[in-house]
């Protein structure tokens, strides 16, 4: 009867273990995109930006950029051709959130990146944003995580440099708390250049669902109180919502789900060439 019982226990258990990922894909976490994709002109540039902040507040919490809010893009951009730099907020190793390697969790962009020994380097040693041009770049993407809700909004280099690449008229945009990193930043005009602005970001209501209330930064919060036209996709757990939306040169998605749709539309807007 133990043997009995212990077997069904092993038995559901592996069920669970096996079935619970792809349940947690159809339902909308990390769902493979189904978009348009598109091919860059030879020659192509982007620059993406992550935190270096690895420690949730007072928690001692290990935090840092989800990982697949910078796998994905960086592989969409990749794959169309682009040659793909790395940055940080204070350059060297980049923090990654612990949390999205869950096996639940884990992207398949963040298994192909398990096994890239030419991204593993980049991440490892990472450019501070304050030594790179970004105007030099066609795209410059934010990753978010929570990390970024403590150095991003913080940043007048990142402001800074984003302004720049702005002014150059390149295309810029973010996903989750990455687009944080775009309060500090001007229009032509010297205006902020989120006011007036149509974006999204993680929303208040994720943010409470999950519990991590605690930063001291909340994109939805923030943009708003800076003027841009937030707009989201709202489902019963927000984490399985996916939006992106694009004002212009500006693209920015919503949450952990919309890295490579972010980055996909951001090509468009580049002048990509669509292939699907």
């Amino acid at each position: 009867m133990i043997i009995e019982t212990t077997a069904g226990a092993l038995a559901l258990g592996v069920s669970v273990y096996a079935l619970l990922p792809p349940a947690l894909r159809a339902a909308g976490l990390h769902r493979p995109y189904r978009g348009p994709t598109y091919r860059m002109p030879y020659g192509s540039r982007a620059l993406i930006v992550a935190t270096s902040h690895a420690t949730l507040g007072e928690t001692g919490r290990k935090t840092g950029v989800f990982s697949s809010e910078l796998t994905a893009p960086y592989y969409a951009f990749q794959d169309a051709g682009m040659t793909v730099d790395v940055a940080s907020i204070a350059g060297g190793a980049i923090p990654f959130d612990p949390a999205s390697f869950a096996w639940a969790v884990i992207a398949p962009s963040d298994r192909r990146a398990q096994w890239d020994p030419v991204l593993q380097t980049k991440v490892a040693a990472s450019r501070a944003v304050g030594s790179v041009s970004f105007a030099a770049y066609d795209i410059v993407f934010l990753a978010g995580g929570w990390g970024a809700a403590y150095d991003f909004g913080a940043s007048e280099v990142l402001g800074e440099r984003i302004t720049r690449a702005w002014a150059a008229r390149r295309v810029v945009g973010g996903v989750c708390h990455g687009p944080l990193g775009l309060l500090r930043a001007r229009d032509e005009a010297g205006q902020p250049l989120v006011r007036g602005r149509r974006l999204t970001a993680v929303t208040d209501r994720q943010v409470k669902q999950l519990r991590i209330t605690a930063t001291p930064m909340h994109p939805e919060r923030e943009l708003r109180a800076a003027g841009a036209v937030f707009e989201s996709r709202t489902r019963r757990l927000d984490v399985l919502a996916d939006y992106v939306v694009a004002d212009g040169r500006l693209v920015t998605g919503q949450n952990q789900n919309a890295g490579e749709g972010c980055a996909q539309l951001m090509m468009a807007v580049a002048g990509g060439i669509r292939l699907t």
